[in-house]
């Protein structure tokens, strides 16, 4: 099952770009150029919903 979420990356003060995913709490990661960073936070993402579907945790499916 795909799922679609809403991602904010936002670059901090050294130039690194944090991307997080607001609907999976605790959900972030980083990269050097903004497709880094989206390409990061996609794989946090995917492990996020894996390790909630192992605890049983109901996935909200969208934004």
């Amino acid at each position: 099952m795909k799922y679609k979420y809403r991602i904010i990356v936002e670059q901090d003060e050294d130039g690194v770009y944090i991307a997080s995913c607001p609907a999976l709490k605790g959900c972030y990661s980083q990269g050097d150029t903004i497709e880094e960073a989206v390409e990061n936070i996609k794989d946090a993402m995917r492990l996020h919903i894996e390790a909630r579907k192992i605890v049983g945790e109901l996935i909200y499916e969208g934004f």
